[in-house]
């Protein structure tokens, strides 16, 4: 016998009792829509996955805004409501900044100290260097003078003697 002319029985069993019957009925729907089902499962795994290659940049610029702008506004506005539910009393930052500006005018006093020093002995150099410059400036008159005089006497005493000789 040749398979075309071979016919395919088909049995069709009839379900008796209603669940019987919508057991059945879903089977048939169920075999209906597997294929658009296997379908539907492909492109949903694209959809998805295109999904996540767009999203990912987009989390990840959004984590950075908040670690660089929100995170630090949150944290202050949590430090203040921390401080002003803070039973113990603040502590005081009277003392440091009293250092501080102590230390900043005996620096100034020291520094106005300091200029003036400077420049009294400046003062005072050049008046010491004036008053050396006097005393050599007499010293050497002195010595002129007394090379003069030296020269005077060896001249008269030369003059003499070349007197005594003619």
């Amino acid at each position: 016998m040749s398979l075309t002319l071979r016919k395919r029985r088909v049995v069709i069993e009839v379900p008796t009792t209603w669940m019987g019957r919508m057991k059945a009925q879903a089977m048939r729907a169920g075999e209906r829509i597997a294929p658009m089902a296997d379908q539907a499962k492909v492109a949903t795994a694209n959809r998805i996955e295109e999904a996540r290659y767009w999203a990912a940049p987009r989390l990840e610029d959004a984590a950075h805004r908040v670690e660089d702008q929100l995170a630090p506004k949150v944290s202050a506005l949590l430090a203040q409501a921390a401080g002003k539910i803070d039973p113990t009393p603040p502590k005081s930052r009277r003392w440091p900044v009293i250092v501080l500006v102590s230390g900043l005018a005996l620096g100034a006093v020291g520094y106005v100290f300091y200029r003036r020093n400077a420049q009294q002995w400046t003062d005072h150099m050049k008046d010491s260097a004036a008053d050396a410059s006097q005393w050599v400036s007499q010293k050497t008159d002195e010595a002129a003078d007394k090379a003069d005089d030296v020269a005077s006497k060896v001249s008269d005493k030369a003059n003499e003697a070349s007197r005594k000789m003619s």
